[in-house]
């Protein structure tokens, strides 16, 4: 059994959905774990609230209260590839993530994610990530250090002032000519089904990327991409749109069947740049990964 070292946080809602206990919450707010499994962690004492007070079987539903809890799964991965510190200072840190590690617990991962690595590397516990990456996704990510700070800097994602420059690598036709051009790409995306899964749909645009190509060889293009907005897979959505998947993508044209990781065929998608103005010197930031998607000779 693996137990994360660190809790995951929910707030309980302002309006009851009908239930006497914080135990009853949980089993309605987590369909997917067995109600026995909450009753077990409860009586193991790995359900608290903020002033570290365990929750019990009776405790009551009060609105709004934080209820904190352990991940735990029956088995943990092992992902065999090393992050890297790119900068840090008593605000943020910036680290580059490698294909197939998640940023923060979930899933079956409950302690091998890029957040608990480097918590545990820096001795930071406070250490918060201010964005995401999807799992199979490469590249940079920002984190807080500061909590009295943390703030101003989830603030630049909110109104869209970090500036993100990704890299991806496609499958193109023989003949096509592709290098120079530029694409506005503008839809609507949504859920799908099953659920982590999006899809294009019609109505108004609520994504927006601008995508253009670097390299091309006889097979493959190289392309460099400037998500606008920030939907889930909205990337990954743009590039099937323009009819250039990304490569290895599992999920995108057609969903494969669940299988282990194939770590010798990661999906083509860097996270290659961060920009940004610092909200606690006015000054400009950029930082870029050293490395970049390369075409096969």
């Amino acid at each position: 059994m693996a137990i994360s070292d660190y809790p995951s946080r929910l707030s309980l809602p302002q309006t009851n959905p009908g239930v006497t206990t914080v135990l009853e919450y949980l089993i309605i707010k987590f369909p997917y774990i067995d109600a026995q499994v909450w009753r077990q962690r409860i009586a193991h004492g790995k359900v608290h609230y903020h002033d570290r007070s365990l929750v019990t079987a009776q405790s009551l539903f009060q609105p709004q209260q934080r209820i904190y809890y352990y991940r735990e799964v029956e088995s943990e991965p092992s992902i065999p590839f090393k992050e890297e510190i790119i900068f840090q200072d008593e605000h943020v840190l910036v680290a580059y993530k490698p294909h197939f590690l998640a940023v923060t617990p979930g899933g079956i991962y409950v302690n091998e994610c890029l957040q608990n690595r480097l918590r545990l590397s820096t001795g930071i516990e406070t250490l918060q990530a201010l964005h995401r990456l999807d799992r199979v996704t490469a590249g940079l990510v920002i984190f807080s250090t500061n909590p009295s700070t943390r703030h101003r800097y989830h603030h630049l994602f909110q109104t869209r002032q970090m500036h993100k420059t990704y890299q991806a690598i496609a499958n193109i036709s023989h003949g096509e000519n592709l290098i120079g051009q530029e694409w506005q790409v503008k839809n609507r995306i949504v859920h799908s089904e099953p659920r982590f899964r999006m899809c294009v749909t019609n109505g108004e645009a609520n994504s927006h990327s601008v995508i253009r190509c670097l390299q091309q060889s006889t097979q493959q293009a190289l392309f460099e991409l400037n998500p606008v907005t920030g939907k889930t897979h909205q990337l990954r959505l743009h590039m099937e749109a323009l009819g250039w998947p990304i490569l290895n993508d599992k999920y995108y044209p057609k969903l494969h069947p669940l299988s282990a990781d194939n770590y010798v065929a990661p999906l083509q998608l860097l996270a290659k740049e961060l920009q940004f103005i610092d909200p606690m010197t006015q000054q400009p930031r950029c930082f870029s990964y050293g490395h970049s998607l390369s075409l096969p000779n």
